[in-house]
């Protein structure tokens, strides 16, 4: 079976690349610049990744999302930095994770991805979506995911379909199973930010930190 990955170049995503090449034929690696403040890193790392796993990389532009996004992502807001202690605050993340909304981002992602893998003969798109930030994120949850097969049963002849192997691990037990993958973790950018080191502080750095130092303890 052939597949498309969505990948950012972080962590959910590289996961999902490194799992899928063991169960799939993956015809493209799509990573898609949205005038995000990360652009030009994560489309190093999937670069890195893609050739690392011996597959075709391709970006897509999309200007008009950067265009119309007010979020912290694109540069247009300050971006929140949560401590440990605030990432499992409820109202605290609700509240960060509205900052960093850009527009129907994956669902348009995911609807990019099926137009080249309708073209290109691909059954199977591949997306990182977890379950940790599925509480404030919906187009992570299981709900989106069903929904937007749904829609993909119309919308292509084939019946394209996504999956994401990761969409049941928190970020501590996708951090476990990339190790177990043996993932080049040097090659992953999971900063919110675009420097030339991650920042340390933003929220994505804050749980791809704390799930390092728990992942030793955790069989996936």
């Amino acid at each position: 079976m052939k597949g498309i990955v969505l990948l950012s170049g972080g962590v959910d995503s590289a996961v999902c690349l490194a799992f899928g090449v063991r169960s799939l034929e993956i015809a493209l690696c799509l990573t898609a610049d949205y005038g995000q403040l990360a652009a030009g890193r994560e489309i190093a790392a999937a670069a890195a990744l893609s050739a690392h796993y011996g597959i075709r990389h391709q970006v897509v532009e999309l200007p008009f999302l950067r265009d119309i996004d007010c979020s912290a992502l694109t540069g247009r807001a300050g971006l929140p930095e949560p401590d440990e202690v605030e990432l499992d605050d409820p109202v605290r993340s609700a509240e960060t994770a509205r900052q960093v909304w850009v527009p129907n981002r994956n669902g348009l992602l995911v609807n990019v991805a099926a137009c080249y893998a309708e073209a290109l003969g691909c059954e199977r798109i591949v997306a990182g979506f977890n379950r940790e930030e599925a509480r404030n994120f919906p187009d992570n949850s299981p709900q989106f995911l069903d929904a937007v097969n749904h829609s993909l049963a119309y919308s292509t002849l084939s019946g394209i379909r996504v999956t994401s192997y990761t969409q049941q691990l928190d970020k501590v037990e996708i951090v476990a199973l990339g190790q177990r993958l043996g993932l080049p973790w040097s090659y992953v950018w999971s900063c919110y930010r675009g420097g030339a080191e991650a920042c340390g502080v933003c929220e994505s750095c804050r749980r791809l930190e704390r799930a390092k130092r728990s992942a030793s303890e955790v069989r996936v």
